[in-house]
């Protein structure tokens, strides 16, 4: 259930968004550091765009299918390419439960267990219209072809190899089991927000390498990304000089050749796991936009 946002007009999914575009997590794009192609503003306009159909009313009276297409077309027709296929695949089930008593873990999971045919078929064409990187194509079941089975058996199949389709298969076990706790026990020791999204980025690297850079580098890099990220975990980042070296020498290697080794799929995870913190109140507002509930300070 919501608890901080219910005085706020904002959508949790934009706020999400938001907030995760911003901290200045290694590798991606932030309001200090862009891409050749991709800049902080595309991800806030992205962003802007789910208020309108990340809503519980209309994903109940369209389907989770139809709705990601719509905000994927949404969204890149505003920016012009894909900055957040993957964070719309993630908030949309959690969107359309947020309302419920009964929570938002066994709501999506509700979810998941509802989805049809028609919700594959939607997402197989949001998926062709956002043309990710690196998708390439399986044998079976791939999103060029008519689907014939449903969109959480289709993820199921592709859980192994990507990060979305492994939170549609488990219920969101990454979010609910992992990235969420450890941004709860940052919080409560007294980290910043950013610091807090920043060692959840980190351990979501460490222990579950990244799909996106396995799909366009390769399963040894996105092994190499992680064991960068246990190193900087390894010199207790941020409260050691060694541990800002580290990190800084970990977001130079991801953002070298053309930022191809960005962890794509890590932050899509996130934006999921801010989602969840907004709505159980684990984020409060005003504190945590405050400068020093906010600020990592210069340790990034």
């Amino acid at each position: 259930m919501i608890k901080d946002l219910s005085r706020f007009e904002f959508d949790p999914a934009f706020l999400a968004c938001l907030l995760e575009a911003t901290a200045r997590k290694p590798g991606n794009v932030h309001p200090a550091r862009a891409f050749d192609d991709s800049h902080y503003l595309d991800f806030v306009l992205s962003a802007a765009t789910l208020s309108g159909w990340l809503d519980p009313d209309r994903i109940q009276e369209f389907g989770v299918g139809a709705v990601v297409r719509v905000a994927v077309q949404e969204s890149r027709a505003l920016v012009g390419h894909n900055t957040n296929l993957g964070m719309i695949l993630l908030l949309t089930p959690m969107a359309g439960v947020r309302h419920q008593a009964e929570g938002l873990r066994k709501g999506v999971e509700r979810i998941l267990d509802t989805l049809t045919i028609d919700d594959a078929r939607a997402v197989y064409e949001a998926i062709r219209i956002a043309r990710p990187g690196g998708l390439g194509s399986v044998p079976d079941h791939d999103v060029a072809n008519e689907p014939t089975i449903t969109l959480r058996e289709a993820m199921t199949l592709a859980a192994s190899h990507d990060a979305i389709a492994r939170q549609y298969a488990t219920g969101y076990a990454d979010i609910f089991d992992l990235a969420l706790p450890t941004l709860r026990d940052a919080l409560r020791a007294g980290r910043p927000l950013e610091t807090a999204i920043v060692l959840t980025h980190l351990t979501l690297m460490a222990e579950r390498p990244d799909t996106l850079i396995a799909r366009k580098c390769g399963p040894d890099v996105a092994l190499e990304s992680s064991r960068q990220a246990i190193a900087v975990l390894a010199t207790d980042w941020p409260d050691s000089a060694d541990s800002i070296t580290q990190i800084r020498a970990f977001d130079a290697w991801l953002r070298a050749e053309g930022h191809s080794r960005n962890p794509g799929a890590t932050a899509d995870l996130i934006a999921a796991t801010l989602y969840a913190a907004l709505c159980d109140g684990t984020i409060k507002f005003p504190r945590h936009l405050s400068r020093p509930g906010w600020d990592a300070g210069d340790v990034l």
